[in-house]
C-alpha cells in the first residue's frame, strides 16, 4: 500500500460514519504487521485516532481496533501511547465484555504489555507502565478479573484460550522476576486456587494441544521455573513460615504426652524421639532439607494434611515395631521429592525448553514434549509416598537398606510416570503405582541395570559375551558327545508298543532293548539288542553292530512340544512339525548304504517321516568322499532310537547333531547352553580368579567326608 493510501485510511478512521471506520480498522488490522506500512501510518498521526478508537468504539470496530493495535505492539512499535486510560479500558472489556472476538484483541494487548521488557535507550512511558505494575490499578477496581481470566481458558474458541494463558505466563513470569520473596507465592497461590492448574492440565491433554502449543510449553516451563525457586529456598527455622510448618507436622502426628512426672524445680523436657518418631534421621529436622529444600517442606505438609488419619495410623502401627524396621516417613517424603524432580528435569533452563519449539511442527513430538503430570505433582508425590510405604513393608526392610528402597521407588515412578503419555490421565497413573507388584518392579529394575551396563560398556560386554557363548557351545558339545560315549539303553519299537499291539504284530519275539554307544575314536555307532537290560552295561567289544558315521547324511526326530518327564524343560517344535503329541520320541539316523551292504529291516513309525533335517558335509571326515561315492543314491533310515525321556532324547539328537557339526535342536540343551553363558559372564564381570581374593591355605571351608557314598548322584542344573 502506498503513501496516498494510508493517508486516506488515516483520514477513514474519523470518518462519523461507524461503516466506513469499520472498514478502514478492517483493512488496517490486515496490514499494520508490515514494520514499513506501520512506520508509514505512525508518522501520518494514525497511531492517536487508532488509540481513540480503542477508548471508545464499540461492537465490531472495537474488535478491530484491538486486533490492530495489539498486532503493531508485536512489531514493537506503538508503546508510548500505552497509558493507564488504555490498560483500565482493556481491562474492563476483559471483565465485562461476552464477545469472543473483543476479548480476543484485548487479552493480546494485555499479554504484551505485561510481557514487553524496556530497553536502555528506549523513549517509552516509565516502566511503571509495563509489567505486572501496570495492571495492579485496574486489578484493584476489578478485582474479579484474575478468576475471569482463568476462566477464558475453558473456552470453546482455541484463540481465546491462546491469548489468555499467554497473559497468565506473562503475568507470572513478571511476579517471579519482579515481585519480592514475600509476594510472588502469594499471586502464584491465587492463581492455583481459582483452578489455573486443573485448565491447564485440561488443555495439555486434549485434542487443542496443537494450536496451544507455544503457550501450554511455555506454562509448563514457568511450572519447573516455580519448582526450582521452591527448591532453592532453604529451611530457616528462625523464619515463622518455616517454624509453623514443622510444627504443624509434628501435631498432627498426635504425639503423646510425657508420662514421667516432671521433678520439682525443672523445667519440662521434650521427647527426645521427637523427630526421629517422625521419620527424620537426627532431632534436627532443618538440616535434613537440604537437598530438597522448601519444596520438601511443602510436600511433606501437603501429605500431613491430607492424609492425617493414615499419617497418624502409620506411626501408631510403626511405634510397636524396632526401630530398624520403621519406615522414615519425613525421609521417604523428601526422597519422593527429590526423584520427582530429577524426573521432571526441573534443572532445564528456558532457554533448553524454548529449543522444544522446533519440535512441535511435528505431531508425533507432542507426547515427548508435553508432561502434563507435571502439573499434578502432589498427587504423584503422594501415590510415590504411598508405594514407598507399601514397599517397605512388602520386602521387610531395614534403615540400613533406605537407599535400596529409594532407587526401587524411583524405578517405579520412572516406568509409570515417565512412560506415561500425553493423554494418560492420572487415575490411571495412580492406579498402576498403587498396583505395581514389588517382584515385577525388581525385574524392571535388573533390566534398566543391564541397559545401563550396555550403554557404558556395550562393546566391550558384546566381546565378553561372545567368549562366553562360544565356551558354552564348546562345553556342551563336549558334554552331550561325552553322553554318547557312555551309552545308553533304548527300548526298541516292539518294546515301545501295548502288549495287545505286540501281539497283533506278531513282535512279541522280537528284542526288548537296544543299547548304543560311541566308539572312543567318534567315528561309529556301536548297537545290540537284547532281551532284558543286564545290571551291568555291555561292554564295546561285544556289541555285535556297529554304523560308521562317515555315511550318515542326517538327523531327525519327532520330539513332541509337550514332555511329562521336565516340568522345567521345553523340547523343540524345529525339528518336526504338526506332529501329534502322544506319539513316541524317536530319532532317525539316515544315510547311504554301499550296495554290498542290506537296510535295516526296522522302518521308521510314519510320524517320524516329518522332519527338518541337517545334510552333513562331505568334508566333516577323510572317510567321507570314499564311502559315498559307492552309496546308493537313496536315502533311507539306518538305525533308529527310541529315547524314553526329553533328557535322553535331547543328549542324543543334539549330541550326534553337533557330532555332525549341525547346531543343537532342543530347547533344553540351548537353554542349558544359555545358562552356561550366563554363568560365564556374570564370573567374568565379578572378575573371580583362584589366585585372588581366595581364602588362606590354613583357612579354606571344611569339605564334608564321602565316606559311605556312591555314585548315585547327579548335579541339578538349572532346576532340570
Amino acid at each position: 500500500m502506498d503513501r496516498l493510501d494510508v493517508s486516506t485510511l488515516v483520514r477513514s478512521l474519523t470518518s462519523e460514519e461507524d461503516g466506513v471506520r469499520k472498514m478502514a480498522v478492517f483493512k488496517l488490522q490486515t496490514n499494520i504487521s508490515d514494520p514499513s506500512f506501520a512506520d508509514i501510518f505512525i508518522s501520518q498521526g494514525g497511531l492517536t485516532k487508532l488509540r481513540y478508537l480503542v477508548l471508545n468504539a464499540t461492537g465490531n470496530t472495537l474488535a478491530y481496533s484491538l486486533t490492530s493495535f495489539s498486532r503493531l505492539l508485536e512489531v514493537d512499535k506503538g508503546w508510548e501511547y500505552i497509558n493507564q486510560d488504555v490498560v483500565e479500558r482493556v481491562v474492563n472489556l476483559v471483565v465485562t465484555h461476552p464477545l469472543v472476538n473483543i476479548l480476543r484483541g484485548a487479552m493480546a494487548i494485555l499479554a504484551a504489555i505485561v510481557s514487553h521488557q524496556r530497553s536502555p535507550t528506549s523513549t517509552s512511558s516509565p516502566s511503571e507502565a509495563f509489567g505486572f505494575r501496570a495492571l495492579k490499578p485496574a486489578i484493584a477496581i476489578h478485582p474479579e478479573f484474575l478468576e475471569m481470566l482463568v476462566s477464558r481458558l475453558s473456552s470453546a474458541d482455541h484463540a481465546l484460550c491462546a491469548n489468555a494463558l499467554q497473559l497468565i505466563n506473562g503475568l507470572m513470569r513478571d511476579a517471579i522476576s519482579n515481585e519480592g520473596e514475600a509476594e510472588w507465592p502469594k499471586f502464584v497461590a491465587r492463581l492455583q486456587d481459582l483452578g489455573v492448574i486443573s485448565n491447564v492440565y485440561t488443555l495439555m491433554q486434549s485434542t487443542a494441544v496443537q494450536d496451544l502449543a507455544h503457550p501450554l510449553l511455555e506454562f509448563q516451563g514457568l511450572t519447573k521455573t516455580l519448582l526450582r525457586k521452591y527448591r532453592d529456598v532453604p529451611i530457616d527455622l528462625h523464619r515463622p513460615e518455616h517454624r509453623r510448618a514443622l510444627k504443624g507436622v509434628h501435631l498432627s502426628s498426635n504425639p503423646d504426652r510425657p508420662s514421667d512426672p516432671v521433678e520439682d524445680g525443672k523445667d519440662k523436657k521434650h521427647n527426645p524421639e521427637k523427630w526421629r518418631r517422625l521419620g527424620f534421621e537426627t532431632e534436627n529436622p532443618g538440616a535434613e532439607f537440604e537437598e530438597a529444600g522448601y519444596l520438601g517442606m511443602m510436600d511433606l505438609v501437603d501429605y500431613v494434611r491430607k492424609q492425617e488419619l493414615s499419617y497418624q495410623k502409620t506411626l501408631l502401627e510403626q511405634s510397636i515395631l524396632p526401630p530398624r524396621t520403621r519406615c522414615p516417613i519425613a525421609r521417604a517424603s523428601l526422597a519422593v521429592t527429590v526423584m520427582l524432580y530429577d524426573l521432571f528435569e526441573a534443572e532445564r533452563s528456558d532457554l533448553d525448553d524454548s529449543k522444544s519449539y522446533l519440535a512441535l511442527e511435528s505431531k508425533s513430538s507432542y507426547d515427548r514434549i508435553f508432561k502434563p503430570l507435571i502439573l499434578q505433582w502432589s498427587r504423584i508425590h503422594l501415590a510415590g509416598l504411598q508405594a514407598f510405604f507399601r514397599l517397605w513393608k512388602a520386602t521387610g526392610a531395614e534403615r540400613e537398606e533406605f537407599a535400596k528402597l529409594v532407587d526401587l521407588v524411583r524405578v517405579l515412578l520412572e516406568t509409570v510416570v515417565g512412560g506415561a503419555k500425553r493423554e494418560t490421565s492420572i487415575e490411571d497413573v495412580e492406579t498402576e503405582i498403587r498396583e505395581f507388584d514389588h517382584q515385577r518392579l525388581r525385574q524392571v529394575q535388573m533390566e534398566l541395570f543391564h541397559m545401563a551396563y550396555e550403554d557404558t560398556w556395550g562393546h566391550y560386554l558384546r566381546q565378553v559375551r561372545d567368549e562366553t557363548s562360544h565356551e558354552a557351545v564348546s562345553f556342551m558339545k563336549e558334554q552331550r558327545i561325552r553322553c554318547l560315549l557312555a551309552g545308553a539303553w533304548f527300548p526298541t519299537q516292539s518294546a515301545s508298543k501295548s502288549e495287545a499291539d505286540r501281539q497283533d504284530s506278531k513282535l512279541s519275539q522280537a528284542p526288548s532293548f537296544r543299547y548304543v554307544k560311541l566308539s572312543h575314536n567318534r567315528r561309529y555307532l556301536h548297537y545290540g539288542d537284547f532281551d532284558i537290560k543286564g545290571d551291568k552295561d555291555p561292554e564295546l567289544d561285544s556289541l555285535p553292530e556297529k554304523l560308521d558315521l562317515a555315511i550318515v547324511s542326517s538327523v531327525a526326530s519327532n520330539i513332541t512340544t509337550k514332555t511329562p518327564t521336565s516340568a522345567h524343560s521345553h523340547s523343540s517344535n524345529a525339528t518336526l512339525k504338526n506332529v501329534p503329541q502322544s506319539s513316541t520320541t524317536q530319532i532317525t539316523i539316515h544315510g547311504y548304504l554301499p550296495a554290498s551292504v542290506t537296510p535295516p529291516p526296522e522302518t521308521p513309525h510314519p510320524a517320524a517321516q516329518q522332519r527338518g533335517r541337517s545334510d552333513s558335509r562331505s568334508t566333516e571326515r577323510s572317510a567321507t568322499k570314499s564311502a559315498v561315492s559307492h552309496c546308493n543314491k537313496t536315502e533311507i533310515p539306518l538305525l533308529i532310537l527310541h529315547p524314553i525321556t526329553h533328557s535322553l532324547a535331547s543328549e542324543w539328537l543334539d549330541g550326534l547333531l553337533m557330532l555332525l557339526a549341525h547346531q543343537p535342536l532342543t530347547s533344553e540343551t540351548k537353554r542349558l547352553t544359555s545358562l552356561l553363558a550366563e554363568y560365564g559372564m556374570k564370573i567374568r564381570l565379578m572378575n573371580v580368579n583362584l589366585d585372588q581374593g581366595g581364602p588362606d591355605e590354613d583357612n579354606y571351608p571344611h569339605v564334608p567326608s564321602r565316606d559311605g557314598l556312591d555314585e548315585d548322584y547327579y548335579y541339578d542344573m538349572g532346576g532340570t
